[in-house]
């Protein structure tokens, strides 16, 4: 017969064995992250975030393509945010669970496994030529909303089921109607799934780069409106890249990126955090 190891020796192997994965995990995100800040930080400077590019992009600075990100990041969760946490919230406290909750689930499930590429192709079909939006921030901003939605749908659900039931019943017992008890108890006690959600898609409306190039165009100069053509900074570090145009330029690009996405998802649990105490 085989001898089985002791309770106390598999529970060293396996806290071991965890450690081990999640000190990988951070090896490798650590290692990512300052192989773009060592060759970019040298770039950046007051000029670079602040001044208009030279020629096509090789030289110069950033500003409208920065201008550009936040103009259809923004713009996009504004969109998918409101209703991807509303269907989230039909699906869980307006609805049992039937086939047509069964059907939208399906369907969330199906458009966070398409392509990128296939979205984009769906925007310029529809928003750009069908709708005749043009080539602008609102037809990029409809189609990440698209992109975005079954991960803020997914997460926004989870969150919401999470909060015990017995804060359902309290609230019904003390004579609050289904829409104060989901405005006033469910959604303050999901707040911290929802915001993981919103900051993922924040995420990748940020760094995605196909469905913009298809429907949000590749203009050089700052939008003042919603039907202006952009280019964002992950577009403009794509073209860089791939082209070839300038090395430098793209690792400042990419630098610029990083240090972007880590303010805001540190400002944003922040304000998470003090909202849930708030709450609290």
């Amino acid at each position: 017969m085989r001898q089985r190891l002791g309770p106390r020796l598999s529970q060293w192997i396996a806290v071991t064995l965890l450690w081990a994965t999640a000190a990988t995990a951070v090896a490798i995100l650590l290692f990512i992250v300052s192989a773009v800040l060592v060759r970019g930080l040298p770039r950046i400077s007051p000029a670079f975030l602040l001044s208009q590019p030279v020629g096509s992009g090789e030289a110069g600075g950033v500003a409208p393509f920065v201008l550009g990100t936040v103009y259809l990041t923004a713009l996009a969760i504004l969109i998918g945010g409101p209703l991807g946490v509303g269907t989230a919230v039909f699906l869980t406290e307006y609805t049992r669970e039937n086939a047509l909750t069964r059907i939208v689930r399906f369907g969330a499930d199906c458009l966070a496994g398409i392509p990128s590429i296939i979205f984009g192709l769906f925007g310029m079909v529809f928003f750009v030529l069908y709708l005749r939006l043009g080539f602008s921030v609102l037809s990029g901003s409809l189609t990440i909303a698209l992109m975005i939605l079954p991960t803020v749908i997914r997460t926004s659900e989870e969150a919401i089921r999470a909060v015990p039931a017995v804060y359902r019943d309290v609230s019904y017992g003390l004579g609050a109607s289904r829409w104060q008890m989901v405005t006033r108890v469910v959604l303050p006690g999901a707040l911290p799934g929802i915001v993981t959600g919103i900051m993922l898609g924040v995420g990748r409306s940020i760094s995605e780069t196909a469905a913009v190039m298809l429907t949000a165009g590749s203009n050089l100069s700052a939008p003042t409106s919603p039907m202006d053509p952009c280019r964002t900074l992950s577009l403009h570090f794509y073209i860089l890249a791939t082209e070839g145009i300038s090395r430098d330029m793209a690792y400042g690009v990419a630098a610029v990126l990083v240090i972007s996405i880590v303010a805001i998802n540190t400002i944003a649990y922040m304000l998470m955090h003090r909202v849930i105490r708030r709450f609290q």
